[in-house]
């Protein structure tokens, strides 16, 4: 580590202070693997608070959500600085897709020769880059461990069970994380309860949050519902694409809805009706700002992503799930989402519109407090100068735990 005083952290939505190179070329290097839309988001406040603390790092963008609308804006709204490498990997089958991620992240871990890899999330760039490492041995830590939707049908839970069975340090969200954590014998040691970088980020964004002007640009009125929908489970298959559109589209009898289209699914949810018209707007996805003003403002939101459902308990905004299960109960128990089939959507829409965005415990999850970021920051630090990370010197006071 540097003797310097530490740089200033960045607010969201400027350059963080220097890249990975403008470090001393001597201290131990930290490599953030980040893929898609999510992990930009829960990187950025690691990503600063390490720099706070001179930390020398570089991100490696795999490419794996490839256009400017996907990831390159997010640099720019969420303030991290540019790539040290950028795969390109692009979409494709999931072995191809990940076979693509494996070659290259070999190439560049090789060339870099970090000290720790940070990986984040459950995408196929998070799994590639845990395998890459365990094969290279070079140590890694998993930003969002432990979280389970006990469903092995979803490709991203046999990406979360992996990575964490070959993590080095495990940071976890919430308190459940750690139960099933514990379940699949994973050492205490290597665990540490650290609170969400996903809602650092949104607090950090917070001023910025405005929905007026998204509204008037996509000519919205001010009462207005938001849906995002590229779950496997609910696109791939033409009758279940089907079966969900049409429940969308009920919804959009009540109110006017936007769609924010994810790359992926685009033409089955087009066949299956979803398509501008009528109450429903479809537009490409937005940046990390415009779209959470958007969801800021909305009387409601629709959705099959794990992030949307946390940013909107933080936001206070009524949320409906459209899947069996969620890897994320907090957000049903503390916050103001609902697991919903699409049968039952229309109704479950009608309560949330009449019902309004109280939250059930009337607070946040514990250690939603937009301080993640650096209690990961002071772990891997730690980590770096050697000192021992015991259950007694987790991240926060084992009474939190």
């Amino acid at each position: 580590m540097r003797d310097s005083a530490p740089s200033p952290a960045a607010p969201a939505g400027e350059q963080a202070p220097g890249k990975a190179s403008e470090k001393a070329p001597g201290d131990p290097l930290v490599l953030h693997v980040l893929g898609a839309r999510p992990n930009f988001v829960k990187a950025a406040p690691v990503v600063r608070a390490l720099d706070a603390l001179g930390v020398r790092q570089g991100i490696v963008h795999t490419g794996q959500h490839y256009d400017a609308l996907m990831s390159d804006v997010f640099f720019a709204d969420l303030g991290l600085p540019e790539p040290v490498a950028n795969l390109g990997v692009g979409s494709g089958s999931h072995a191809r897709q990940t076979a693509a991620l494996l070659t290259g992240l070999e190439e560049v871990v090789l060339e870099h020769g970090p000290a720790l890899v940070v990986v984040y999330g459950d995408v196929n760039s998070t799994l590639a880059a845990i395998l890459v490492c365990a094969k290279l041995q070079i140590p890694t830590a998993h930003v969002e461990a432990g979280l389970r939707s006990f469903d092995r049908g979803m490709p991203e839970e046999v990406n979360r069970v992996v990575t964490d069975a070959l993590s080095d340090i495990l940071f976890a969200t919430s308190p459940d994380a750690l139960s099933h954590l514990s379940n699949e014998g994973v050492d205490p040691s290597r665990v540490h309860l650290v609170g969400n970088p996903m809602i650092d980020s949104l607090f950090s964004a917070l001023d910025r949050l405005d929905p007026a002007p998204v509204r008037t640009r996509l000519g919205l009125p001010e009462r207005y519902g938001v849906a995002t929908l590229h779950r496997p489970a609910n696109v791939d298959d033409p009758a279940a694409a089907k079966e969900l559109v049409d429940a969308v589209l009920q919804v959009s009898e009540r109110l006017p809805i936007v769609v924010p289209i994810h790359p992926r699914g685009r033409e089955r949810l087009a066949a299956a009706g979803l398509v501008t018209g009528g109450n429903l707007l479809i537009v490409d996805p937005l940046g990390y700002v415009d779209f959470l003003s958007l969801v800021r403002g909305a009387s409601l939101v629709v959705t099959d992503s794990g992030g949307v459902q946390e940013e909107t308990t933080m936001l206070g905004v009524p949320c409906l799930t459209v899947r069996p299960n969620t890897e994320r109960p907090v957000t049903v128990t503390h916050g103001t989402n609902r697991l919903v089939t699409p049968d039952l959507l229309p109704a479950a829409a009608d309560k949330a519109l009449a019902d309004g965005a109280a939250t059930p415990s009337g607070e946040l999850p514990p250690l939603w407090d937009g301080k993640a970021g650096p209690r990961i920051a002071r772990v891997i630090v730690s980590w770096l100068k050697g000192e021992n990370l015991s259950p007694a010197s987790q991240a926060v006071p084992p009474k939190s735990l």
